[in-house]
């Protein structure tokens, strides 16, 4: 699977919660964030929507 680079800017206070939660989970930073991305539902979009 080829990876990319993802950059955000959230608060110090966030970033400390994810590597709490990370870290008590057992689980990187960034497998948190695709497990959360992986449960997101995809919106339908309507045919009409000319994307």
């Amino acid at each position: 699977m080829n990876r990319e680079r993802l950059s955000l800017r959230i608060s110090a206070s966030r970033l400390q919660k994810l590597r709490r939660v990370a870290q008590s989970r057992e689980k990187t930073m960034t497998q948190m964030i695709e497990d959360w991305i992986d449960k997101l539902k995809e919106e339908s979009r309507p045919e009409s929507a000319g994307l």
